[in-house]
């Protein structure tokens, strides 16, 4: 008799669920968005691309402006070596080597510093839109009663139901009307102290 209460407490014990106790995860609500659609088509990101590829076009003329007095230079100082025939330059041929050299390397400095700027200024416009969307996708899941909200270039297809794009676009065209395209000023670098 012993044996078969034994038995049945192990039985009831072996057929219980572990997490009867838990709460149950409610099935998956899912909203889909168009990253790409709401990156082209918001009003502050339309703005921001116009004025970066502004930024761009200015940079490309500015190193146009830097190339061309520097080709003229380096052709003139080109045929001036080959003339020599192999012979040392003079004092004044070297100086004017040595005056290229540095206007070539300031001016890829410059390019470089503008370069890095232009940069700084796209992952800023990014940083601020990124910034607004966190917010927004909650919203828009907690109004439209998602608890999942998958990018559309991420989903094999989708029922067009689900899709919460012009809702975020339509918050995001709100809360953001415009960004900053200038990144705030870099951190200085410390300089190492002499001993």
């Amino acid at each position: 008799m012993r044996k078969i209460a034994m038995t049945a407490a192990f039985a009831a014990m072996v057929l219980t669920p572990v997490g009867v106790s838990a709460q149950a995860i409610p099935g998956a609500v899912i909203a889909v968005v168009d990253l790409e659609k709401v990156s082209s088509e918001c009003t502050a990101c339309k703005a921001a691309k116009t004025a970066l590829e502004g930024q761009v076009t200015a940079l490309k003329s500015r190193e146009a402006t830097l190339a061309a007095p520097l080709k003229t230079e380096g052709q003139s100082l080109q045929a001036a070596v080959e003339a020599l025939k192999g012979k040392e330059p003079d004092a004044a041929l070297q100086a004017r080597i040595k005056a290229f050299q540095t206007k070539q390397q300031q001016g890829a400095q410059e390019i470089a510093r503008q370069t890095n700027q232009i940069q700084r200024n796209q992952a800023y416009v990014s940083q601020q839109i990124s910034t607004k969307l966190g917010p927004i996708y909650q919203q828009v899941m907690q109004r439209r009663g998602a608890n999942v909200m998958l990018e559309a270039g991420a989903t094999l297809a989708s029922g067009a139901n689900l899709d919460v794009t012009n809702d975020v676009l339509a918050a995001l065209n709100q809360q953001l009307p415009s960004v900053s395209t200038t990144a705030p000023a870099a951190p200085a670098q410390q300089q190492p102290q002499g001993r």
